[in-house]
C-alpha cells in the first residue's frame, strides 16, 4: 500500500493566484500565482528570505493569506481530504521528547482513521513499510531525539510514506544531512514519483533531487519568477570530495529558509499537517 500508483487526475494538485502573506505588518510572499500538475517533481527555490517556506505554508492553509488557493481542484477553505498530502516539514521544527522513530511515523496515520480509535492492521503495516522503505526497520524504538539528523529526517520522510498520500511537501529535505542519506532519499523520491506522486520540495539546491525534478519554481522578494529566470545555486565545492559529510552544517543556517519560524501559527483547526510535538 506505501507505493501504490496514484490516480490519475486532470485537475491541477497545487494552484495559487494572487497569494499575498503578510505577517507581523512584514509582506512576505507578494502576489505569488502557480500551478502544479499530477506527477510532477518541483522545487521551489529562491535565497534566503525569498519567501518558499513562507509560501509552501500558505499553501498548505498554515498561515494566514490573501488570494486564492486550491488543493486536487478544491478551494483550500472547502479542502478537508488532508490525508492526500504528506507533509516534511523543517527537521528544527520538531519538538518530541520521549517518542520512539515508530511512534512519531505512526503519527502520519492519524488522518486516515477517526479520532480515539486505536491503530489497525493497516495502519501497522504502513508504519512498517515507511520505515523499511527509509532503511530505519531497525531504528523503530529509537527515542527519536537520541537519531542523528539524517536519521530523524528520514523518519519525517518515513512519517509523510505513511500516510499513502497523492501529495509529498517537503521542506529542506536535504538540511544538515550527509552524502548517503541524500542518495536513500533521492531513491525514495525516484519511487513516489514512478508510482505517479506530485512531490513540491522546498531546496537551496538541487543537489541529489537534480535529475528527478521537472522544473522549479523560483522565488525573489516574495515574487515567483518568470521562467528563465536564472537563480544561483550555492556550490559547496566539495561536496563531491570522499569523506564529506553535510551534517557537521546546516544548509538552513548557512542558506536561510527560517522565514516564519518565530511567528505564531493563527489556525487551530487540526489538518493532519501540523509538525509533531
Amino acid at each position: 500500500m506505501l507505493l501504490t500508483e496514484a490516480p490519475a487526475s486532470t485537475d491541477a494538485v497545487v494552484e495559487a493566484a494572487s497569494v499575498d502573506v503578510v505577517l507581523n505588518g512584514v509582506p512576505i510572499v507578494r502576489g505569488a500565482s502557480l500551478e502544479i500538475r499530477p506527477g510532477e517533481m518541483v522545487a521551489i527555490l529562491g535565497n534566503n528570505g525569498s519567501g518558499k517556506t513562507t509560501l509552501m505554508r500558505a499553501l498548505l492553509g498554515l498561515i494566514p493569506h490573501r488570494g486564492e488557493i486550491s488543493l486536487f481542484g478544491t478551494p483550500l477553505d472547502d479542502f478537508t481530504d488532508w490525508s492526500r498530502l504528506g507533509y516534511v516539514p523543517q527537521r528544527g521544527g520538531i519538538l518530541v521528547q520521549q517518542a520512539t522513530a515508530r511512534e512519531v511515523v505512526s503519527s502520519g496515520r492519524l488522518g486516515t482513521r477517526r479520532p480515539f480509535l486505536p491503530a489497525s492492521a493497516a495502519d501497522r503495516k504502513a508504519v512498517d513499510a515507511a520505515l523499511a522503505e527509509v532503511g530505519l526497520a531497525d531504528r523503530a524504538g529509537y527515542p527519536f531525539v537520541r537519531l542523528s539528523g539524517g536519521q530523524q529526517q528520514r523518519v519525517l520522510i518515513a512519517r509523510a510514506l505513511a500516510t499513502g498520500a497523492d501529495l509529498m511537501v517537503w521542506d529542506e529535505p536535504l538540511a544538515g544531512v550527509d552524502r548517503n542519506t541524500q542518495e536513500l532519499l533521492a531513491g525514495v523520491a525516484a519511487r513516489l514519483k514512478q508510482r505517479g506522486a506530485t512531490i513540491v520540495m522546498v531546496l537551496h539546491e538541487l543537489g541529489c533531487f537534480r535529475p528527478l525534478i521537472d522544473r522549479t519554481i523560483v522565488l525573489a522578494d516574495g515574487r515567483v519568477m518568470p521562467p528563465g529566470y536564472s537563480h544561483h545555486e550555492h556550490d559547496h565545492g566539495h561536496e563531491d570530495e570522499p569523506g564529506h559529510d553535510h551534517s557537521d552544517h546546516d544548509h538552513r543556517a548557512v542558506h536561510g529558509g527560517h522565514e516564519t519560524g518565530e511567528l505564531e501559527r493563527p489556525r487551530t483547526t487540526h489538518t493532519g499537517l501540523e509538525e509533531v510535538s
